[in-house]
């Protein structure tokens, strides 16, 4: 055997085993800590003010919340309240307005993993995330009876790989909640101005009153006679 092969072998022993690049990232990963900060609310944005006595934010349908484990922290049917609370304002003194959710779904779809080395480090397998939502504003008459509606719906997904951590799921769920509220907000007031126009009230602004005006004086002591 030649002299250098044993050297060769120690050498050999002490070299660090190399694991794909992919795979070493894996164990080094840092959980978020902090998530963004959740919907601040819509008392910020205008009000849309309707020509009736009062408004009811109702329970959902039977069977309108869907949420799957686990649930984000930032519910829809609780948001969907929220804007329909912050947003209505009745300014008339007949008729009523009700709010109703139809729908406030959250589900997650676990996704077949790719397999192969990579996934038996991979961790948690990737999934789908999907919220849908779906509102009604009805405008009652005095008598109780139906006499115009408008509906609202708005729909966001994302898509997680294998091996997002715990925090990155919870911080993409919330997302997702909060970009499809984002997106009922908006078509829920386009359908209450396009539809239910002629019940709408718009803010009736006071003009500002005029500046006094500023009365010259004359300092008649120098002119007086002595």
């Amino acid at each position: 055997m030649p002299p250098n092969t044993t050297m060769m072998r120690r050498s050999l022993l002490k070299a660090p085993l190399l694991l794909p690049i992919g795979l070493a990232a894996c164990g080094g990963d840092s959980e978020p800590v902090a998530l963004p900060p959740l919907v601040s609310g819509y008392r910020h944005l205008t009000p849309l003010r309707l020509n009736v006595q009062d408004i009811e934010v109702a329970d959902p349908l039977p069977g309108a919340v869907q949420l799957s484990n686990p649930a984000p922290a930032l519910r829809p049917d609780v948001e969907m309240r929220r804007m329909a609370d912050e947003r209505l304002v009745p300014v008339g003194t007949e008729g009523q307005g009700r709010f109703i959710i139809s729908q406030a779904r959250f589900t997650r779809e676990r996704l077949s993993g790719g397999g192969g080395l990579t996934s038996l480090f991979a961790g948690e397998p990737g999934e789908r995330l999907t919220c849908q939502l779906l509102c009604r504003l009805e405008i009652l008459s005095p008598e109780g009876r139906r006499v115009a509606f408008v509906e609202a719906e708005a729909r966001r997904g994302r898509t997680l790989p294998d091996g997002a951590t715990p925090g990155a799921r919870a911080r993409a769920a919330e997302d997702v909640v909060r970009e499809a509220m984002d997106q009922l907000n908006v078509e829920f007031e386009f359908q209450v101005r396009r539809t239910l126009r002629a019940w709408m009230q718009e803010a009736v602004t006071t003009p500002a009153a005029p500046a006094p005006e500023t009365v010259e004086r004359e300092d008649l002591s120098a002119t007086r006679p002595r």
